[in-house]
């Protein structure tokens, strides 16, 4: 029980003398973060700036990348002439490539779990290059579909390194295919109007 009491009456000591050592030092660490906030309440006329990780920032980011680039089916205009050249010329581009593959570089902790891609190297195939004959589509019109399948091959050095607690690297030659569609609609010409 005096073994009880010694301690609290030692943390009730040691917590006083925190209290007026940070108040008596100038440091603004307890009280300043509410002043300093309830200033920016005042400025802005709404709640404060929250602290947000630049991870949650990043997805939201990359989601409008890949909506903006690659979510969306391009509609062309007819194209010219009966000996107009139909084929897939927009291979995927090394960016859309590496937003494909399964993400397993992410969710690491720096210095406890890092896995990095080095020596990247991207081989594009096509495999279905083929035009559908015109229909309607709803929104478009009457269009053919231009389908473009590609079968992307990535050769990478898989690199997975720690520093804490046992330091370790181990290297891996890995290869990831990924196929991506490229579809577009293109719209039918219709009869010349003379």
């Amino acid at each position: 029980m005096d073994s009880l009491r010694s301690f609290a009456k030692r943390f009730t000591i040691l917590a006083l003398l925190g209290l007026m050592t940070t108040n008596l030092s100038g440091c603004r660490l307890v009280g300043g973060f509410a002043v300093t906030a309830g200033q920016f309440s005042k400025f802005w006329l709404a709640t404060p700036p929250i602290p947000v990780s630049p991870y949650f920032t990043q997805m939201v980011e990359d989601t409008y990348w890949n909506e903006e680039r690659y979510g969306k089916v391009p509609v062309l205009d007819p194209v010219e002439g009966e000996n107009a050249p139909l084929y897939c010329m927009d291979t995927p581009s090394a960016d859309e490539i590496i937003r494909a593959l399964p993400d397993d570089t992410a969710g690491g902790f720096p210095f406890l779990a890092e896995t990095t891609r080095n020596n990247v190297r991207m081989v594009v195939e096509p495999i279905v290059d083929k035009l559908d004959e015109c229909r309607f589509y709803p929104m478009v019109g009457p269009a053919r579909l231009h389908h473009c399948h590609y079968k992307c091959t990535v050769y990478f050095d898989k690199v997975v390194r720690s520093d804490w607690p046992i330091p370790f690297t181990h290297k891996d030659g890995t290869q990831e295919v990924v196929y991506i569609d490229h579809d577009h609609l293109i719209r039918c010409a219709g009869p010349d109007n003379k």
